[in-house]
């Protein structure tokens, strides 16, 4: 939903290059952009359509795609270099973003730029995976698709020249699939094949199984590089052997880190896409090691999810974690615009941190958002200063927006209800992968055994 009570922000800053850091989309200090086209850019575009917000989608898509395209190699840059950050987030006495809470408007502290080269491998693999997912989306578009498809190629040639840190081969696998998913050259098939295991090899225990801005693998194999992978991946979601979950059922990926909602709603996700994939090959279920799942099991696993964090019925809290959805739902969002009167009277730091520490609700509601969500004992407190509950971040709706849609299932005879392909672009994200005989996604994993 548009909010209609803020306006641009940092418009006249300016990279170094004499080029204006504007475009992207304002998100306190962390504003992890590729993740957003990522996850909002996968392959549900009949089922954007069906509610009328395909082109709105395409929107927010393309106003990523551009910020990405301005910020690596401007002109006038004397070598490839990338955009990383716009401002400042030590924890000093100098304002910042992370210790001034004011309107986004009234900013007046300077935001410096941080430009990254060949040490920045894994921002490098993001932007080449969002680049090469915003091309399939615009793909009637030929000139500025193809334009995506180019420099994403170039920032992959750069990546792959400086990369040396097994950290971030999950990164490039990552742009190495979309890559090949956009383009249909195998060179990048076989860079992210080969790799694909070792960058599995370096995920943290504390990241297994969990799809987030940090770590790709889980959504990697989902896509169809390994099927084993992703058999092990669909089981542990099932199994309380793997993650714990609260006292309500909502699945903990990461319980000692916060944010609850923003790990349940990926593996919400990627559970409801993989259910897509294996209705379309009439599959009724797959094995795992230690047992097997049926769709029935695994599209509850993914029902489940949504109510806990959006229905007052099923939520142990009777509250809704999405702002405005519901009678019950949260009001002191950790949310600067939202929480500061717009009074056309400037507000310093001082001045607006008031609000912050308030027990007064927002002054203004934003409408749509989830927020961070409750702890482990499904415990959660309404207090804008505790961002652990009350954050909503582009990284956690991006995921939500995603889970969402998969599940949409339109009330009323629609293209994407009626569909064979249960709103699939079959000829989308896969459209380009010529040697399969079907365009059928799971044919995929032929290419590369796990």
């Amino acid at each position: 939903m548009a909010i209609t009570w803020t306006a641009g922000v940092g418009t006249s800053g300016a990279f170094g290059w004499g080029v204006a850091a504007a475009g992207a989309t304002w998100s306190g200090g962390s504003c992890l952009f590729h993740y957003l086209v990522e996850l909002v850019s996968h392959e549900y575009h009949q089922k954007y359509a069906d509610i009328g917000e395909l082109e709105h989608i395409k929107d927010v898509i393309k106003c990523g795609s551009d910020y990405l395209l301005k910020v690596f190699a401007p002109p006038g840059a004397k070598s490839n270099s990338t955009v990383g950050s716009a401002g400042n987030d030590t924890k000093n006495l100098i304002p910042n973003d992370i210790n001034c809470w004011k309107r986004p408007e009234d900013m007046s502290y300077e935001r410096p730029v941080s430009v990254c080269n060949e040490t920045a491998s894994d921002l490098a693999g993001e932007i080449i995976a969002a680049l090469s997912a915003a091309s399939i989306v615009f793909k009637q578009d030929n000139g500025y698709s193809l334009g995506l498809v180019k420099t994403a190629e170039k920032i992959y040639e750069e990546a792959r020249k400086f990369y040396d840190s097994s950290g971030y081969k999950d990164e490039l696998v990552w742009g190495g699939t979309w890559l090949f998913f956009a383009t249909g050259n195998h060179t990048y098939l076989d860079y992210a094949t080969a790799n694909f295991a070792a960058a599995a090899d370096n995920e943290t225990m504390e990241d297994k199984g969990i799809f987030n801005w940090n770590n790709k693998i889980t959504a990697n194999a989902a896509l169809g590089l390994a099927s084993n992978t992703t058999e092990q991946l669909m089981c542990s979601y099932l199994s309380d052997k793997y993650f714990n979950t609260t006292p309500g059922g909502l699945i903990l990926s990461r319980p000692d880190n916060g944010g609850a909602l923003q790990y349940a709603g990926t593996a919400y996700f990627l559970g409801k896409l993989f259910n897509d994939y294996l209705t379309l090959i009439h599959r009724s279920g797959w094995n795992c090691s230690d047992g097997g799942f049926s769709l029935e099991m695994l599209q509850s696993f993914s029902t489940s999810q949504a109510s806990l964090y959006l229905s007052t019925r099923y939520n142990p809290r009777k509250m809704s974690y999405m702002v405005g959805f519901g009678d019950h739902y949260p009001t002191r969002v950790h949310h600067w615009s939202a929480s500061i009167p717009l009074d056309g009277q400037y507000h310093s730091c001082t001045k607006g941190g008031r609000w912050l520490n308030s027990q007064d609700p927002n002054t203004k509601t934003i409408l749509g958002p989830m927020v961070a969500g409750p702890d482990r004992f499904d415990d959660f407190s309404d207090e804008r200063d505790k961002p652990w509950f009350t954050e909503p971040s582009i990284a956690s709706n991006a995921g939500l927006v995603a889970a969402l849609i998969a599940h949409h299932d339109p009330p009323q005879p629609s293209s994407a209800s009626n569909s064979p392909n249960l709103g699939l672009d079959l000829m989308g994200v896969f459209e380009k992968v010529n040697n399969l005989a079907s365009p059928n996604p799971l044919l995929f994993t032929k290419i590369y055994m796990a």
